[in-house]
């Protein structure tokens, strides 16, 4: 048997790390880290989904309200959805590309609309809000490069639908 080239491996030898992260023959990649990856990714649009905008939904749009927001219990409620239904389209590997592209949509929305800490004058809340925009960022750049990995046809781990575009 010929040797593996860079990246690929041989079923039968594979060393124990390699097995241990889930390296799958097919061009080495890995797939059960970048699952593990979506899983914890989306995570906090889930609970955030779940728990906050629809569970918790007068206190969410009560703070939504004081941030300016206009009909804020019914925005609460939609991006709640919204958040949920795309937390579980990455976790689970449904239409991955839309999924991410909601979920950048409702950071970029969210963070004009609510976290606007420019326009604050009292520092613990311009500090409080500018963590929360910031955090938005990232999560945003964590977004775009799932989305432009997905878009380049690179393999995203385990799915249960190829991208939609």
């Amino acid at each position: 048997m010929d040797e593996p080239q860079k990246g690929q491996t041989h079923w039968g030898k594979s060393t124990r790390r390699e097995l241990w992260l889930g390296y799958v023959s097919k061009g080495g990649h890995m797939t059960a880290l970048i699952l593990v990856g979506r899983i914890l990714f989306s995570l906090i649009f889930l609970a955030s989904g779940a728990t906050g905008h629809l569970g918790q939904t007068e206190g969410t749009a009560g703070y939504a309200e004081s941030r300016g927001v206009p009909k804020a219990k019914l925005l609460v409620q939609l991006s709640g959805v919204l958040i949920f239904a795309a937390g579980l389209g990455v976790a689970l590997g449904i239409y991955l590309d839309l999924a991410l592209l909601g979920i950048v949509i409702y950071l970029l929305i969210t963070n004009v609309m609510v976290h606007h800490f420019w326009s604050d004058h009292d520092p613990m809340t311009k500090q409080s809000e500018m963590t929360q925009f910031m955090k938005n960022l990232a999560l945003i750049g964590a977004a775009l490069a799932l989305f432009a990995l997905t878009a380049d046809g690179a393999d995203m781990g385990w799915t249960l639908t190829e991208p939609l575009f």
